[in-house]
């Protein structure tokens, strides 16, 4: 095997972050290949937190090569701000070990305004976006004329990026909102410019002759199957390919690579949700606040990105088998088992009903959810704290039993469990 494929199964925030950094130890390469610092990837080593919203969290590792494939949105502010922060925590990131691809398009402050004005136009009809100029870097990139990466080599990018600005500043008359001052921006672009060149590679290539070496690539997915721009929960989703086959188009490598590809898809033991879009298995009040915590641990259900709180609801099987089926997955790992430690009873959806109707797969997809109500298989719970145990036969009986119904239900392996924040909180199933 080259090739590991890891993939959100929900709606991001599965808690892949950490799930990346215990697969890295061993890989040659972490390439992200979507989104851009809309993404949020937490990994506890110690008593350090690592929050990273660009660099694959495999970087933490002294081993892997870390890239940013042409398939992201990069905003080079936030890219800076983040390898500081990693360095100053002692991890080394240098040109050679954190790849830029070529192909991947920047983000700019106009991008960020025009996010934002569009949002407040929407008003109750708004989708739930960061805020971060995601949508508006990747229409710019659908209508060919957005600013790669590649531009930065060039002399005139400066003349390119005042251009830009200047047709946002159009765009941003027209929706009411306030100018972009040119001169901040060209300013702040010139020292990202400088900063960023020696980072500029062909990715695709170099990924390309590591797979034709049996190097071991592993491939970062963010937010996840339920937010992809084709099979989420339209409109509710972001503006790239999350599921497994965006790999291929987003680092730029050829379909060969798929051979004996390991697809791993990242579930929380339960269901959660940032922003607008239909839920069904959603929760309210204490169920909700016993699900989510407080926000005053790192580990409670509370936006890396976004500070929001997480919507939460039970495990949604449904779109769990969705996704397995989407992605191609070979296998699941769960995370946040040690959440449902000391419910008397679990619910886990096994359908969905629509005027007396049972349906064990979505019709047409999982936009139009509102009319159908889940349909629970319960489960007992169990009262003990799991998060020391390391291995499956520690587990409660009635924690192996919930195991194995998802497996069940899915048709795939579980094949790690997560049972807390820390990289060592880690059940392995052979």
């Amino acid at each position: 095997m080259t090739l590991q494929i890891i993939v959100g199964t929900q709606w991001g925030d599965e808690g892949k972050g950490r799930i990346v950094d215990w697969f890295a130890a061993n890989s040659d390469f972490v390439a992200r290949y979507n989104g851009g610092d809309n993404a949020g990837h937490s990994v506890t080593v110690g008593p350090k937190l690592f929050k990273l919203h660009l660099i694959p969290s495999g970087i933490i590792h002294p081993k892997p090569v870390a890239v940013l494939g042409n398939g992201m949105v990069i905003n080079p502010q936030s890219l800076l701000a983040e390898i500081d922060m990693l360095q100053k925590s002692g991890v080394d990131v240098n040109p050679r070990r954190l790849r830029i691809s070529y192909g991947a398009h920047l983000i700019t402050p106009a991008h960020q305004a025009i996010d934002k004005a569009l949002e407040a136009a929407r008003g109750k009809g708004n989708i739930g976006t960061t805020g971060r100029g995601i949508g508006p870097a990747y229409t710019d990139k659908a209508t060919r004329r957005g600013l790669r990466v590649q531009n930065m080599l060039s002399a005139d990018f400066m003349e390119k990026l005042n251009t830009h600005i200047d047709e946002a500043n159009q765009q941003l008359h027209m929706l009411g909102a306030a100018y972009i001052n040119p001169s901040e921006v060209m300013d702040d672009f010139k020292r990202y410019r400088e900063f960023m060149l020696p980072y500029i590679a062909d990715t695709s290539l170099e990924l390309h002759e590591a797979i034709i070496a049996g190097q071991y690539i592993l491939a970062e997915g963010a937010q996840g199957t339920l937010l992809d721009i084709d099979h989420g929960t339209y409109p509710f989703v972001t503006s790239s390919a999350t599921v497994a086959t965006g790999v291929f188009t987003g680092l730029g490598i050829g379909m060969t690579a798929a051979n004996n590809a390991r697809v791993t898809g990242v579930c929380k033991a339960f269901q959660t949700r940032v922003g607008s879009g239909p839920f069904p298995t959603e929760v309210f009040d204490d169920l909700a606040l016993r699900l989510r915590g407080t926000g005053s641990n790192p580990w409670d259900e509370y936006g890396t990105t976004t500070g929001r709180a997480r919507r939460v609801g039970w495990l949604d099987g449904v779109l769990l088998r969705y996704a397995v089926r989407i992605n191609g997955l070979t296998e699941l790992v769960i995370t946040k088992l040690d959440i449902l430690s000391g419910f008397e009873t679990l619910k886990l959806c096994i359908g969905y009903r629509q005027n007396q109707e049972i349906f064990n797969d979505v019709p047409f997809g999982p936009s139009n959810l509102e009319s159908y109500e889940p349909v629970y298989e319960e489960l007992p719970g169990w009262a003990e704290d799991v998060s020391a145990i390391r291995h499956w036969a520690d587990l409660p009986t009635a924690a192996k039993t919930y195991l194995e119904a998802i497996s069940r239900l899915t048709g795939v392996p579980v094949r790690l469990v997560s049972v807390g924040a820390e990289r060592e909180q880690v059940v392995s199933i052979q």
